[in-house]
């Protein structure tokens, strides 16, 4: 038996970012629409403060997926990333191991992406203007995702260490470095979450009317959401398992009733609105779905299969 295998190397080169968005569009509809197996995730406590989450899924008549990813946030000080994942595809019909890849970049990725999709479905046409809190990795990917979907042409960012906001945006001829959170948040009309934080990064009342927010962060028991925008009526989440205990769902959302929130697959569907006024605050919440990461990861193969990319490897 043979395996595809692909380097995050292979992954970067091969994913198409425009069509990463359209694959998650459909990811969010087929969650929506029951398409979709997604098990609960589960957690094994590893050295320190480590954690290894386990999401197996699969979409309509597709391989089984499962993805494996580790969360050490002590691996930034050994200059490692906090994140690490592999991804293994398995055929439906026999359980036989089609590929296996990296699954860092492509969970970094899809994260930054899912919710660039979010933002184009409830944010304002009119945003213009882009706040990004936090320099990491996903403060990076977000660079490159968000302006694929709303024409920004003033796009903030700050951070803890301010050499990392001013390192990355070097990136984008729009973007600036903000002293403070306080002051790349004033008044942005999009405002990206992108931190490891264990608490709120941000104060609910910077945030103005109009605004759409958006937080990928996943730090239990807290997190980096204030938890007033977690109870905006204007909650949208990837599915509405988001509200069940971690790790299958979001530490902001512990507690909260799941019907108070629509599911972004729902106002891609037409089956829910979305933005209701240009006045409302809308709230992005995501907790990261292996929808999101079959998506992802079928560009990936489709691509390597076409050039002939990755390496085999009998097993």
């Amino acid at each position: 038996m043979e395996v595809l295998v692909l380097s995050r190397a292979d992954a970067e080169r091969l994913m198409d970012l425009r069509a990463l968005l359209d694959a998650l569009r459909g990811a969010f509809r087929a969650l929506s629409s029951r398409e979709a197996a997604s098990p609960g995730r589960t957690q094994l406590d590893g050295d320190g403060d480590g954690i290894l989450l386990t999401m197996p899924g699969r979409i309509g008549g597709g391989p089984l997926v499962v993805k494996l990813v580790t969360v050490f946030a002590s691996n930034l000080a050994a200059g490692l990333p906090s994140h690490l994942a592999t991804i293994a595809v398995h055929d439906a019909a026999t359980g036989a191991c089609e590929a296996f890849l990296d699954g860092t970049y492509v969970t970094a990725i899809r994260t930054s992406a899912a919710a660039a999709v979010a933002c184009d479905a409830v944010a304002r046409a009119d945003a213009r203007t882009l706040a990004i809190v936090g320099a990491g990795v996903q403060g990076e990917h977000h660079l490159r995702t968000f302006p694929l979907v709303r024409e920004f042409d003033d796009i903030r960012i700050a951070s803890r260490e301010h050499a990392d906001a001013e390192r990355l945006a070097t990136a984008d001829p729009r973007a600036r470095a903000c002293a403070t959170i306080r002051e790349a948040v004033d008044g942005a009309d999009v405002v990206a979450l992108a931190t490891h934080a264990g608490s709120p990064v941000v104060d609910a009342a910077w945030i103005a009317p109009g605004t759409h927010v958006s937080s990928v962060g996943y730090r239990p028991p807290a997190g980096e959401l204030p938890p007033e925008l977690a109870a905006v009526p204007g909650l949208f989440v990837e599915t509405r398992a988001a509200f069940e205990p971690t790790p299958v769902g979001c530490a902001e959302l512990q507690g909260r009733d799941p019907a108070s929130a629509t599911e972004v697959g729902e106002v891609l569907l037409g089956t829910r609105p979305g933005r209701r006024d240009d006045g409302e605050v809308t709230v992005y919440k995501a907790m990261g779905n292996i929808a999101e990461d079959i998506a992802a990861v079928q560009l990936v193969l489709e691509a390597a299969r076409r050039e002939g990319a990755g390496t085999r490897v009998a097993l």
